[in-house]
């Protein structure tokens, strides 16, 4: 498998990529919401500091992707977004290698701390992340910005 940048002409790939994780939760893709990022990738993640990787199998087809976002670079504080691995690939190791390239990129570029929101349905991706090392704080919000609503966990991390 392959990393590498995405690109505005990625998006499409992307969109149907999360929309099929998203159904085996019950959710649908909201690009004129919560999900509008995925219409303009460069823009709404490397010209702002941060960066969106795709992982493609030999095919070329995505099958992956994660993304880094700064929210205070003062301060090093980072969000993780866009963590989603093909069902099949997962528990396979991509999903660590997703996450090595963020936790690398973050170090290298001076971050201290990584915050992220995740949906409450993402139980398994919730374990992920706890036997990764980051805290689930307890905190939850509602939203409202999707095709349905739904809530999400907070986790946090520091790196440094």
């Amino acid at each position: 498998m392959k990393l590498r940048h995405a690109t505005n002409d990625d998006s499409p790939a992307l969109i149907a990529l999360i929309d099929k994780v998203y159904r085996e939760y019950g959710e649908v893709m909201h690009t004129a919401g919560a999900d509008s990022d995925l219409l303009a990738i460069e823009a709404r993640y490397n010209e702002k500091g941060g960066d969106f990787i795709v992982m493609e199998n030999a095919a070329h087809h995505i099958v992956g992707c994660h993304a880094t976002l700064p929210i205070d670079t003062e301060n090093g504080l980072l969000t993780f977004r866009r963590l989603y691995l093909e069902k099949s690939l997962r528990g396979s190791g991509h999903g660590k290698r997703l996450m090595e390239w963020a936790l690398t990129w973050a170090r290298e570029s001076g971050y201290r701390r990584v915050e992220f929101w995740s949906d409450t349905r993402f139980t398994a991706a919730h374990r992920f992340f706890l036997n990764y090392g980051f805290k689930q704080t307890g905190k939850i919000r509602d939203m409202d910005d999707g095709a349905l609503p739904y809530s999400e966990y907070f986790f946090c991390m520091d790196i440094s």
